[in-house]
């Protein structure tokens, strides 16, 4: 990292002399010609006094900040990162382009179209940022917005250095917000945590990373981020005389194996702790590596010579190794880790690394390649690897216009843990957890999703819903004619997990005649009707409700995957209770007051209250909202983690620990549920009940009556059941999920009185 000096303005003079500061940059770079950056300086120094000038004579009292600070500060990151002359200038001119004090024509008649293409791919990188704002909204911007954010991808892919320089300009934005308004705080620490953050990561840029996580967590999170930081330092000196025998210790046995390692002590970030302590329940005592040792040694055979003496010297912590380096993380980063008791019975990690692989955890993209001028030389495989993930994106949304989702999908990519599975030729594929055969057939090519028709897993056949693991062997069967099926896309039968892989599938479905489509789309609503059994349904109502002009267009856009089955139930849902004549729904009947299952929540401020007085919070994996659909986890002695219902973490305690997963119901919610009679038909065979209920309780859904009749001569079995949902979305759930059991013939709504 490069430090320098910070310079203040010479009052007497009005200016600043940046001679020491570029020579300082010129000593650490190994620049040959400084001329293009003090010539940089020099034009957003004066474009930063005009500014002053100019806002004093107005009168405003309005605070304008100084863009030339800015860009000397981002220009320091860059230096950081080893960038050539062009990244400076255009790190010390692009806020002063931002904020509209000096115009791009400018910037490329002075310093080259280089410098400029540089500036203005950091200027598109801001629809990234509308992306993100707008995903919660109705309207995505329109089709301006989805070309903004294709222009960016493609100079990020084109380019890396334009992504560099952004991260270094959201760095300085989030350090020089302390001052800001909260709300302000909040949208930049927003900003900053869900996007740049997460590109830092697949960037690999270890040191940056970090700094933004932390900074934005103190401001999305100021109470926790406070206590755990008291918590750090309240054992500071304790830690640090305890890491420093520690280091002692093992420098000793290294130089007894003649192994020439350096070791050093590792302080754990905030966030990183707080994740930690979020993802496995856990208090702060129980954070192994709240303090840690980092070593590192000159090749890879000295890092499992190292780990065996660290197991030698402690004693293992179950469960808590990982060989980063036989399977590295998807953005590349190599390590060993493991916990182990240490002295005194402390337990600490271990990280074990060699050198290369340090510099590569520290910077990265930047650690493979070093431009010069306009080319880029040097260029190692490393560094392909590295914007792999940059060309998917792109790739991604080259296939689909809708961005409405590029901001989450970004952050779960880097903040879910990974699995691992093997292709039949053995190599490695890195997917989110519970992903399934589809998503592995996608992820490998789109073509082999397009065809997939069967995956065996491990030499047997699955099904194509089957929840993949670690060490898996998957073989996708394709067939020439196969092609995908619409209900690859419904949520509810858990065929795809990943963000990423049904856009693919729609995409190949926009490819179709949009006859086709509507003619699926048409059928696809027919069936909802009936099996929800509804009748006098107003297909003109229901096309004024989801804002179409005409029946073919909604029915073309549900059938090519722009329209989801649940978002027309949806509108159905609404507009049969609009309708006071119509009973469509049957009896309201209220939540049951006192069900233990159920937490009703209210919010005031940004702290969650529950009407049981339980201690609860947001959980940050997901960042659900009121309104949100939501389940709540509860840790003993701990409180309430409040989750949206399709968060993976939530979804996987469920399975895992379902007695501690409550109901939440927001204070303002419609708290009524309505009695609806299902009618289910099967071939009997042992366990059908037990599985038919299971479905019902993981949905939350009561069962207050049933009856069955089995006609022994046909083997088949019939169920009629009285079961409370909240609406026919939860009801079109259900009845997906039972619908997928083995041996179903049938399941729909009916009326016992029919």
């Amino acid at each position: 990292m490069v430090q320098v000096r910070k310079l203040q303005p010479d009052p007497a003079q009005g200016y600043i002399n940046t001679d020491a500061w570029v020579g300082q940059l010129q000593h650490t770079l190994g620049l040959d010609d400084t001329s293009m950056v003090r010539q940089a300086c020099d034009l957003a120094q004066d474009v930063a006094l005009q500014a002053e000038q100019a806002h004093q004579k107005s009168g405003s009292d309005e605070r304008i900040g100084n863009c030339f600070f800015a860009g000397l500060e981002i220009a320091e990151i860059l230096a950081g990162l080893k960038l050539d002359s062009d990244s400076l200038v255009a790190g010390i001119l692009c806020r002063a382009v931002r904020e509209d004090r000096l115009s791009l024509t400018t910037v490329e008649s002075q310093f080259g179209e280089t410098v400029a293409r540089l500036v203005d791919g950091v200027q598109k990188m801001d629809a990234i940022t509308a992306a993100q704002e707008s995903q919660d909204k109705t309207s995505l911007g329109g089709q301006d917005q989805v070309e903004n954010v294709r222009k960016m991808l493609v100079s990020m892919v084109d380019d890396v250095r334009v992504a560099l320089i952004k991260l270094a300009e959201r760095t300085w934005a989030i350090r020089a917000i302390k001052n800001e308004s909260e709300e302000f705080k909040q949208r930049v620490a927003r900003q900053v945590s869900d996007i740049y953050a997460p590109l830092a990561h697949r960037l690999g840029i270890g040191y940056i990373k970090w700094e933004l996580e932390d900074i934005a967590y103190r401001y999305l999170s100021p109470e926790r981020y406070t206590s755990i930081a008291r918590l750090l330092d309240g054992r500071r000196l304790d830690r640090e005389e305890y890491i420093s025998r520690v280091i002692n210790l093992l420098e000793g046995k290294l130089r007894d194996e003649q192994i020439d390692a350096v070791v050093t002590g590792r302080a754990k970030h905030i966030y990183s702790i707080a994740r930690k302590m979020d993802n496995k329940h856990i208090d702060f005592d129980q954070v192994y590596d709240a303090s840690a040792v980092r070593v590192l040694v000159p090749d890879v055979k000295d890092c499992y010579a190292t780990l065996g003496i660290v197991h030698s010297l402690w004693r293992l912590v179950p469960n808590e190794f990982d060989d980063y380096i036989a399977i590295p993380k998807p953005n590349g980063y190599r390590s060993l880790h493991t916990a182990v008791i240490g002295p005194e019975g402390k337990a600490m990690e271990v990280q074990i690394r060699t050198h290369a692989m340090h510099e590569e955890a520290e910077f990265g993209v930047c650690s493979h390649w070093q431009y010069k001028g306009a080319d880029r030389k040097g260029k190692s495989h490393g560094y392909e690897e590295k914007i792999d993930w940059l060309r998917q994106v792109l790739q991604w949304h080259e296939e689909v216009g809708d961005i409405s989702h590029l901001a989450e999908e970004m952050r779960l990519d880097v903040q879910t843990d990974r699995i691992y599975v093997f292709t039949p030729a053995g190599h490695v594929v890195d997917l989110m957890p519970n992903a399934t055969p589809i998503d592995f057939a996608y992820r490998v090519h789109t073509e082999v999703g397009n065809h997939c028709r069967g995956a065996r897993v491990n030499g047997v056949i699955v099904k194509l819903s089957h929840a993949l693991n670690t060490g898996d062997q998957v073989e996708i069967l394709t067939a020439e004619h196969a092609t995908p099926r619409r209900e690859w896309l419904n949520p509810s039968l858990g065929y795809t997990r990943v963000g990423r892989t049904r856009s693919k599938i729609q995409h190949w479905f926009k490819l179709q005649d949009k006859e086709v489509n509507a003619d699926a789309g048409q059928v696809m609503i027919e069936r909802e009707i009936q099996r929800f059994d509804l009748v006098d349904i107003d297909f003109d109502e229901l096309v004024n409700t989801l804002h179409y002009e005409n029946r073919d267009d909604m029915f073309a856009d549900l059938g090519a995957g722009d329209l989801s089955v649940e978002q027309v139930v949806d509108a159905l849902q609404r507009q049969l209770i609009g309708h006071e004549d119509r009973e469509q729904l049957a009896l309201q009947l209220p939540v049951s007051e006192g069900a233990e299952n159920t937490l009703t929540m209210g919010l005031q401020g940004s702290a969650m209250q529950a009407g049981s007085d339980a201690m609860t919070q947001l959980a940050e994996c997901c960042k659900p909202m009121q309104g949100n659909n939501c389940l709540g986890y509860v840790h003993q002695g701990f409180g309430v983690t409040i989750h949206r219902r399709d968060c993976e973490q939530i979804l996987r305690l469920a399975e895992e620990d379902p007695e501690h997963v409550v109901q939440v119901n927001w204070d303002g919610d419609a708290e009524h549920r309505y009695a609806i009679d299902i009618l289910i038909r099967a071939l009997d065979r042992h366990g059908l009940l037990h599985d038919i209920t299971g479905v019902l309780s993981r949905e939350s859904v009561n069962l207050t009556s049933m009856n069955s009749q089995m006609d022994r001569r046909q083997g088949l079995v019939e169920f009629r059941m009285t079961i409370e949902v909240t609406g026919l979305v939860l009801l079109g759930r259900v009845l997906d999920k039972i619908g997928q059991l083995p041996n179903l013939v049938e399941v729909k709504r009916c009326r016992l009185d029919h």
